[in-house]
């Protein structure tokens, strides 16, 4: 096996607000393993702040990885724990070469075109026209399930926001979740997720940062809205995610592959989750389409009858092309479509 990787620089199309601040471009890295005449290739996503790959020693934990299995180490043998998103692109790289480079990791009706994906609507923060501006935009493409980032903005223009979707649509209608990314300060959180409630919320991501698992706890408890845990769940090691749940007692999880460390990982969570009675949904962090390929596929074979969180494959002008798009809020798998991987994926010299 030959193995390599090299650095991709996604730009987004708009400004992406966050609670952590506003992200203009996103650095995403790729293994390219050869063997046999095939290509298969995984993604190495991380996000600044949130992953906790070290940054430092990130780049040379990469050609370490590729060194070793030029040299013939067997794959599972290479510790990464330390380095969820490597583990992550070279499980999903190794699937790829078995699948002789065709990109379908997992076979389905969902690779085969037929079946789409439920998904949420995505609307990130910004200014209060260009929030209102992509409400628009995601129910006019039919989503009854939108998702937006609050926590950065000034609260009573997140209420304002808020208010104007239920004047026009009933929870019925239209479901609302909410992502703190942890914006909230835990003495104030309780009362912001009160007001916030009269408006019919579905759930809301991590609404203070994590780590504070007492307060998270609490607010797990009383909290009017159903509260989701993401960021909480990064850096889990195996003996210690049942009693997560068990000590906070959320009414979902979010599980995102890359940053968890695979899917063996994120079935773990998802098996402790349901013995819990903890519902859950799968999203993607910002992957470029190599990712939220891998990604999406995995999660069909789950059969999970939540919107998903994988509508981030247009978030930038640069992605890689791919038979991957979304109609009727629902991601498919286009089959007349073809991969484009010339351009981002040079062969080896």
């Amino acid at each position: 096996m030959k193995a390599r990787h090299f650095k991709h620089i996604l730009q987004f199309r708009f400004p992406a607000g966050t609670s952590r601040g506003v992200l203009l471009e996103k650095p995403t890295s790729y293994f390219v393993l050869e063997q046999n005449g095939n290509v298969g290739v995984g993604e190495c996503s991380t996000i600044r702040g949130l992953s906790i790959d070290p940054e430092t020693t990130y780049y040379t934990k990469l050609d370490e990885v590729c060194c070793l299995l030029n040299d013939g180490v067997s794959a599972n043998t290479i510790n990464l724990q330390d380095y969820p998103s490597i583990a992550f692109g070279l499980q999903t790289a190794l699937l790829d070469l078995k699948a002789k480079g065709s990109k379908l990791l997992f076979h389905s009706e969902f690779t085969t075109g037929k079946i789409g994906i439920p998904i949420n609507g995505l609307v990130w923060m910004g200014d209060k026209a260009f929030m209102q501006q992509q409400i628009k935009e995601k129910i006019a493409a039919n989503y009854h399930c939108i998702k937006l980032k609050v926590g950065a903005l000034d609260f009573e223009t997140e209420l304002e926001i808020l208010q104007n979707i239920r004047s026009e649509f009933s929870s019925s209608e239209i479901e609302i979740r909410l992502d703190a990314n942890g914006g909230f300060l835990p003495g104030e959180a309780l009362q912001k997720l009160q007001r916030l409630s009269e408006f019919q919320i579905h759930s809301i991501e991590q609404p203070i940062r994590q780590g504070q698992l007492e307060a998270m706890a609490q607010l797990c408890r009383k909290s009017p809205i159903p509260i989701v845990l993401d960021e909480e769940l990064i850096g889990i090691e195996t003996d210690f995610k049942e009693q997560l749940i068990e000590q906070t007692k959320p009414a979902y999880i979010i599980l995102k592959p890359s940053l968890l460390g695979g899917f063996e990982q994120s079935e773990e969570w998802i098996t402790f989750a349901e013995k819990h009675n903890v519902k859950w949904w799968i999203t993607s962090a910002l992957e470029s389409n190599i990712g939220l390929n891998a990604i999406a596929q995995w999660t069909y074979t789950l059969h999970s009858a939540l919107p998903q969180g994988l509508g981030t494959g247009q978030l930038y002008h640069n992605n890689i092309p791919s038979p991957l798009e979304i109609r009727e809020a629902k991601l498919f798998y286009n089959t007349e479509k073809k991969w484009e991987m010339n351009d981002i994926c040079p062969q080896t010299p």
